[in-house]
């Protein structure tokens, strides 16, 4: 976040030097004396504005918290907090802005350096006023109730999710990101609780009391290490506790599953994934893991997959805990995910971005250091097959919109900071850094990374500080580069022209929203012979390149563009690859195939819905990679729920259901027979395949290899529900009975309304949804939506369209990070009439002011509904 010294006027130029320098005063005594004229105070506003951070950060250092939290057994009862936050000022002529979204009520009593104080909530701040501050050290005491907001409390258990802004929920506290602070934390909790938080545990009160659970136990933990307030953390409740050594390295794990076939086959895995992410990132940074512990909690139905809290990550169970029916691809995800939020350590925790816009560094270096970190890596092209198949559909998912964001994006209000993320951050930042790598070398990027990480450890870092950093280790442009790639959003089409007589290829790129843009990068193209294909590399630096063809082969057979899947924008597909996918030996070029042919059929230049749709399904008989088996099948679906009309896909059932049972008996392993069973099951029209369903689902008796576990019965129940399967006896009861783990059975109970075959249940379903409590469980909310608009649901469902627009805003003041978005997804996700696209329009058109993070999330997940107006016939 770069300050604008100069507004601050003298004081500004008093402090420069010494932000300059980084320099901290070894006590108040030698603390520098305000001489110049006093501050302009930023104004008192909601939120945490950039001015207010940038002021503070000047003014404030050396922060710490003390907090006492005291959790009462019953959820309706408040949790009683006492607070001591310690900091030192270098100018005490402008009020001290705390940051607290609550409610003045929960504010009890304020002592400031002391003595008591009045105290003066407004705005979404406690102020703290000049007269009672000083120079030096200070000391504020608050006693209050701690906000529930973001403590998300159930009824026996709670955890805390603070990002970005969230901390401020909770208690007051300089919610910014590059005011790190220490945290020393004592929570008193229910007897039979366990807990765990950022510091170590300095001491708990024993478990039992003369041979009984006491009514509370106390856990006092040893301060943090300096943190940003977004990754305070901590949980507590009626978890399991699993102590396992690795590397020499104590880990703790907290849980809640019961399982007991997932815990055998899991928590090996989880210790050893950690161990191995720990012991990569450690070689590739050249720095040890930089904090006093590392534990982790796994908690259902967590909001995210992970969050990488110092000192203890948190995890949503169900990608953690797997059994003998996780196929390939959710082995790998589980493994992803564990890298990724342990590459956090150093990227995000130890060193931090100065401002939330730009969080995107966090994410793209945690995303970049997973998929370095496969384990299958080696092998290389598996390796590159699933960093194409996670990262290019999702990008280009947003990217192609007209909500299109660019990686790097303005923020002056942190209570925004939610509005920032979403695929581009996570998806085509990591396909950005990998070009970048490939421009400046692997070995030079690497000691470009280990500079910034140690010249910023434990500090806060921009993304122009680390270009600067990069710029040195390489002669390529980097700024003009950065323009294009971070700073603005979209993405180029390219077309080619092959001339046999010259022996060559000619390239061109021009940017799909007309502007004129150029994206440097390198690709590869697939000279394909009678003889066999030859790869041939582009250097695309250039809106035309004239690419030498091999010499003496003569003129190819055809030409495919961006063979390796690592170029990005729309490429064409020559009708020879798209009638001859089979032929395609490397599973690589079929994906990035595979994702050129849809994203082709959306810009209407390829081709269009039903022939992509009837390759797809020729497909579906060779195709034997799980990767390219869940892509294939995903795209397959979309085309088939939301580019088909009702009565196209009525006609196509038959062929389109036995064509994917065709397709997963002739797999020779459960895994990607699996893949095909869930793609029939989401499919299903017909009663003849329902039936089939519901036997399967009935008998408890998977067909073939697969291996289906309660999980998967329960998605079975829910398709079944859906479709209004004519069971005997209604499903979802069933299902529910044979639900053990309480933490699932709450699920099923929550959904089952969403899906009943009463439209007025359904309505009063959605109708609660209006009330933020009823909102809490943010994953259940999306899975509802999925099914309250199911593409057989929608003639009773269009009608929540408008009031479910007009509660967006809401949804994103009080909801998490993803949920807007989530909730946005789940609602017009699959809709293609005519009618829906008028309500996002008018919605759109009624409100010309309306935030434009959101415009922009709202624009992206109706992309697919607008594109369907020209596309469905």
């Amino acid at each position: 976040m770069p300050v604008n010294y100069r507004k601050y006027g003298a004081l500004g130029g008093l402090l420069l030097a010494a932000a300059c320098q980084r320099a901290s005063y070894p006590s108040a005594a030698t603390a520098p004396a305000a001489t110049s004229a006093a501050p302009s105070a930023p104004p008192v506003v909601p939120g945490v504005s950039r001015e207010l951070a940038e002021f503070r950060k000047l003014t404030i250092s050396r922060v710490a918290y003390d907090l006492r939290l005291s959790v009462p057994g019953r959820k309706a009862d408040p949790v009683r907090a006492e607070e001591t936050i310690s900091f030192r000022l270098r100018d005490n002529r402008a009020p001290v802005q705390l940051d607290f979204k609550g409610l003045a009520s929960q504010l009890h009593s304020l002592t400031i350096n002391g003595q008591p104080a009045a105290i003066d909530y407004r705005q979404e701040h406690v102020v703290l006023p000049v007269n009672t501050l000083r120079i030096g050290d200070n000391e504020v005491k608050i006693s209050l109730d701690a906000g529930d907001l973001s403590l998300n409390r159930n009824a026996d258990y709670l955890y805390t999710l603070l990002v970005p802004d969230r901390a401020r929920t909770v208690v007051p506290v300089f919610d910014q990101p590059n005011l790190k602070a220490t945290f020393a934390l004592t929570l008193n909790v229910p007897g039979a609780w366990q807990a765990v938080a950022n510091g170590p545990l300095r001491e708990a009160s024993p478990p039992t009391l003369d041979g009984r659970v006491p009514s509370t136990r106390s856990y006092a933990f040893l301060p943090s290490d300096s943190i940003s307030t977004y990754l305070f953390s901590f949980a507590a409740g009626q978890f399991t506790k699993v102590t396992q050594q690795v590397n020499g390295r104590p880990m703790n794990f907290l849980h809640r599953e019961t399982d007991t076939t997932k815990i055998r086959l899991s928590i090996p895995a989880i210790f050893r994934l950690h161990g191995e992410a720990l012991a990569f990132l450690e070689k590739y940074t050249g720095i040890p893991y930089p904090f006093q512990k590392f534990d982790f909690t796994a908690i259902p139905d967590f909001q995210y997959g992970g969050m990488e809290h110092v000192g203890n990550i948190d995890y949503k169970a169900s990608t953690l805990f797997l059994d003998e029916g996780a196929t390939k691809d959710q082995v790998l995800a589980r493994q992803n995910l564990i890298a990724h939020e342990t590459a956090h350590m150093w990227f995000g925790d130890l060193v931090t971005m100065q401002w939330f816009n730009d969080v995107w560094m966090k994410e793209v270096f945690a995303n970049f250091m997973a998929d370095k970190l496969n384990p299958e890596a080696a092998a290389g092209p598996a390796q590159l097959l699933k960093f194409v198949t996670d990262h290019y559909p999702a990008a280009y998912a947003v990217d192609r919109t007209a909500g299109a964001n660019p990686i790097r994006q303005p923020l002056e209000n942190l209570q925004e900071a939610g509005s920032l993320y979403g695929n581009i951050i996570y998806h085509k930042a990591p396909i950005m850094m990998r070009q970048l790598e490939r421009l400046m070398g692997e070995e030079p990027f690497r000691v470009g990374i280990q500079e910034y990480l140690a010249t910023y450890a434990h500090g806060n870092a921009t993304w122009p500080d680390l270009i600067a950093i990069l710029d040195a280790h390489t002669p390529a442009d980097l700024a003009a580069w950065n323009q294009v790639w971070v700073n603005q959003p979209g993405r180029p089409v390219f077309d080619y022209e092959l001339q046999p007589t010259a022996s060559q290829l000619v390239i061109r790129q021009r940017a799909e929203d007309g502007s004129d843009r150029l994206w440097p990068q390198q690709f590869e193209v697939l000279a394909v012979y009678p003889g066999g294909p030859v790869p041939v590399p582009v250097n695309m630096s250039q809106r035309e390149v004239t690419v030498p063809l091999p010499a003496g082969r003569g003129t190819p057979s055809y030409v495919l563009l961006n063979a390796q899947g690592l170029g990005y924008g729309v490429f064409p597909v020559a009708p020879q690859a798209a009638d001859h996918l089979a032929a395609l030996a490397d599973p690589v070029a079929r994906a990035s195939t595979y994702i050129a042919l849809y994203e082709n059929m959306l810009a209407g230049r390829g081709l269009a819905p039903r022939p992509l749709l009837d390759r797809y399904l020729a497909q579906t008989a060779h195709e034997t990679n799980d990767l390219n088996i869940k892509l294939l099948t995903d795209q397959l679906g979309r085309i088939y729920w939301q580019f088909l009309t009702p009565a196209e896909r009525t006609a196509l059932a038959p062929t389109v259901e036995k064509a994917l049972w065709q397709a997963l008996q002739k797999q020779p392993r459960p895994g990607e027979q699996k893949l095909y069973f869930k793609a029939y099951q989401s499919i299903a029209l017909t009663l003849a395949a329902q039936k089939r369903l519901y036997h399967i689902w009935q008998t408890q008796n998977a067909p073939g290899l697969v291996r289906l576990t309660e999980d998967d019965y329960t998605s079975l129940a829910l398709a079944l529900a859906v479709r209004d399967y004519p069971a005997p006896q209604p499903i979802l009861p069933q299902q529910l009975a044979r639900i053990p783990n309480l933490d699932r059975r709450q699920r099923l109970e929550f959904l089952m309304p969403a899906l009943s075959p009463e439209v007025a249940v359904r309505d009063q379903f959605f109708a609660s949804l209006k009330d933020e409590k009823n909102r809490e469980k943010e994953a259940w909310v999306q899975t509802a939506l999925g099914y309250l608009h199911h593409p057989l649901r929608q003639a009773t469902s269009e009608k929540y369209l408008p009031a479910s627009l007009d509660l967006l805003q809401e949804i994103q003041q009080t909801g998490d990070i993803f949920f807007p978005a989530g909730w946005l997804q789940g609602t017009l996700g699959y809709y293609q009439s005519a009618t829906a696209a008028r309500t996002v329009r008018a919605f759109l058109a009624a409100h010309p002011n309306y935030n434009p993070q959101l415009r922009n999330k709202l624009l992206q997940a109706a992309d697919d509904l607008f594109r369907a107006e020209k596309l469905v016939m």
